[in-house]
This record gives C-alpha cells, sequence and structure tokens, in this order.
C-alpha cells in the first residue's frame, strides 16, 4: 500500500522502521489503553511477525521529516471487513495527524479494496471514541467488562464500525459541498 496525503506517506512497514516504532510502543502514556509498553526485543519481533510478515499494518510516515510517526491497524478480519486501530507518536497528538492518516487508510479501502464494512474496538471512551465518530463511524456496541486495562482492573470495549453505503453517502455530501 502507498497512500500519499497533504502531510504523510501511509506505506508498508519496513526493518528500518523499528526505533521509531519503539519509541511509539515503547512510550507507556502512548500505549495506556492499548497494552503494556514494549521493550525493544518485543518491538522487534512485533515489527517482523505482525507489521511485515502479516502486513496486518502500515506506517503513517511524516513527509517533510521521513519520520515514521504512526502506526495504523489494517487487517482484513473476514472477506471484505476490515479492522483499523492506530497509535501515534505523543509528540504527534492533537494535530490532526491521525485524523488525516485513518481517513486515508478508509477512503483506500472502500475505493481500492472495495471493503463492506471497517470496524475499531478501544477500551478509551472519550480520544478513541470521538476519532472514530469524526471518521464517521457509528457505535456499535459496548462490551461491558470485556478485557482488563494496563493495572489489571476490568474494562468495557467499545465497538465502532462504517459500512461501504455510509462512507459513500458521506462521499456525496463532500461533493456537494465543494
Amino acid at each position: 500500500m502507498h497512500i500519499e496525503t497533504s502531510r504523510m506517506t501511509i506505506r508498508s512497514f519496513i526493518p528500518e522502521d523499528a526505533p521509531d516504532l519503539y519509541e511509539i510502543f515503547g512510550d507507556e502514556e502512548t500505549m495506556e489503553n492499548c497494552e503494556p509498553a514494549y521493550d525493544l526485543g518485543k518491538t522487534l519481533s512485533f515489527l517482523s511477525s505482525f507489521c511485515i510478515a502479516r502486513k496486518g499494518a502500515v506506517a503513517a510516515v511524516h513527509r517533510k521529516t521521513n519520520k515514521m510517526i504512526g502506526y495504523i491497524l489494517f487487517n482484513e478480519y473476514e472477506e471484505d471487513i476490515y479492522e483499523i486501530g492506530w497509535i501515534f507518536n505523543r509528540s504527534f497528538w492533537r494535530q490532526g495527524y491521525a485524523f488525516e492518516a485513518c481517513r486515508a487508510v478508509i477512503d483506500h479501502a472502500f475505493r481500492e479494496r472495495k471493503a463492506h464494512k471497517i470496524f475499531a474496538e478501544a477500551i478509551d471512551a472519550v480520544k478513541s471514541a470521538s476519532l472514530m465518530e469524526k471518521l464517521g463511524m457509528r457505535p456499535e456496541g459496548i462490551q461491558r467488562s470485556q478485557t482488563r486495562d494496563n493495572h489489571g482492573n476490568w474494562a468495557d470495549l467499545y465497538f465502532y464500525g462504517l459500512l461501504e453505503e455510509d462512507w459513500r453517502k458521506q462521499q456525496d455530501k463532500i461533493m456537494i459541498k465543494s
């Protein structure tokens, strides 16, 4: 996959992304609503086995600096149904990068891969859920006390989804405004 946005290139992961991925996955605050922060060995193993070998995620690379600033889970869960998720370098939070990158990946999924549905899940009912809604996803349910957070406490799991037909309606509205 290769997608250009105004500020980023979205591409497949490469081994040279290891230091930037570790900067993201090794940060406790960044990983607060995901899982415990990774050590370097776990980051390297995950990069090699999941990101590169299985092509389960793509890298968001800042175009001006060529720094990999975001991990975007983009995995075909079932035929024509994709899971999306994101973890961005904390230095790039609250600047619209996650929205820009995820919007581009979602558009790619529906246009190029003919996806039927994109879904996401999160235990963070504030930041993650608001981004999912901004991306046009709709709440599909809450699994109460479904998983444990990084502190061992039971946490709710929030599910959001976007159907291809709803994405098309959003595109029509964008075209009308233009």
